[in-house]
């Protein structure tokens, strides 16, 4: 296992730094090990807000659809194992920053949008390349993308599947602050700590009453993805999908 976490509390901010290199994919183990990490942060009556942040250059880079098994999975249906430890992260109660320093595409996408905020660096990308791989997309994105960024917006993003630059989403609202990367951390960290100033209490009501409902749509519109990525995963558009990445190159899809 190559997932790594590591969390450091000052002034009421947590700093929670995760690691899968070189790529940091999401697997089953990563998103597990974030929430894990978040939960215990919510019974830390010392943190009133969280900055989630990755090593190395990408964010999360996605999936790792070429290797077996490549959410490290445990049971026949990988997708419904890490769809279980998404549905965590957005029962969590504390207000969550983003720090995007680089590639958060599909899968490191829906794990920057399940924060409150994002701060990013301008050479961050963002993409929901779903299609691009004949794949459907999953994370929750088909709900909470148009609810951060409008349903417009969100289709481009799910129909083109092309990587946007920092500069081009953040009028979209997908990014909240734009830094230099190497004031990334301490930009988040700053964003954060306007946050902790205030009432605990108020801020984890105030919170839930801005979520509510969250989880519950989060959970319908996984069932959906889910229920429609089982019927492509299988397909030879979705296997030339995952070659055409591989080998860097157009898909040449057949529909079938």
């Amino acid at each position: 296992m190559s997932e790594r976490f590591g969390v450091q509390t000052r002034d009421h901010v947590a700093q929670l730094v995760f690691g899968n290199p070189p790529h940091n994919f999401a697997t089953i183990a990563l998103i597990r090990g974030i929430a894990d990490a978040l939960e215990a942060l919510d019974a830390d009556p010392k943190v009133r807000a969280v900055v989630l942040a990755a090593e190395g250059r990408a964010f999360c880079a996605g999936a790792d659809l070429v290797s077996p098994n490549g959410f490290g999975a445990q049971s026949d249906d990988p997708l419904r194992e890490f769809y279980d430890q998404v549905l965590r992260l957005y029962a969590t109660r504390k207000p969550i920053v983003a720090a995007v320093q680089g590639a958060a595409i599909g899968a490191g996408l829906g794990l920057a949008v399940a924060a409150d905020f994002r701060v990013a660096a301008p050479q961050a990308r963002f993409s929901a390349n779903f299609t691009r791989l004949g794949f459907h997309p999953g994370f929750g994105l088909t709900y909470t993308l148009p609810r951060l960024i409008g349903a417009q917006r969100a289709s481009q993003m799910f129909l083109s599947g092309e990587r946007y630059r920092t500069d081009e989403v953040v009028a979209w609202g997908l990014v909240d602050r734009v830094v230099e990367t190497e004031r990334l951390t301490e930009a988040a960290l700053a964003f954060a700590a306007e946050i902790a100033v205030n009432a605990p209490l108020a801020l984890v009501a105030t919170r839930a009453t801005l979520r509510a409902g969250l989880v519950e749509a989060v959970r319908a519109a996984i069932e959906r993805e889910h229920a429609e990525q089982l019927k492509l995963k299988d397909t030879k558009d979705f296997a030339e999908g995952v070659r055409a990445m591989s080998e860097r190159r157009p898909g040449n899809f057949k529909g079938r």
